[in-house]
């Protein structure tokens, strides 16, 4: 009977074992999700990053309607260049102070 091991401490052992790989499989199974929950959070392709890329996301967006609006402009502002005589006119009047022959510009120090 020596050989043999009785049937309460084989039944002991059974019992410990299966506590053991309990242990081991519950143990295994929390760091799977601590990793996969960490991983979501903080990877390359992680929420965190998510959210900051959707801030950039909509700050270049803005940008864009920003831009699109001053091309606008400027698209109209050629246009009146090459084809508005009076603009053509205005222009040349307000940005390089020229004038028409036996016309007197007057021009007035906003200083004072």
């Amino acid at each position: 009977m020596k050989g043999r091991l009785q049937p309460r401490n084989l039944r002991q052992q059974v019992t410990f074992e299966r506590r053991r790989r309990n242990i081991a499989f519950f143990t295994i199974v929390t760091f799977a999700v601590f990793y996969m929950i960490a991983a979501l959070l903080f990877g390359n392709m992680g929420f965190l990053k998510y959210n900051a890329l959707k801030k950039t996301k909509s700050g270049l967006d803005t940008e864009i309607v920003t831009l699109e609006k001053d091309n606008k402009s400027l698209k109209s502002r050629v246009s009146s260049l090459k084809d508005d005589k009076f603009y053509i006119e205005k222009y040349a009047r307000e940005e390089y102070g020229l004038a028409k022959p036996d016309e007197f510009i007057f021009q007035f120090d906003n200083n004072k």
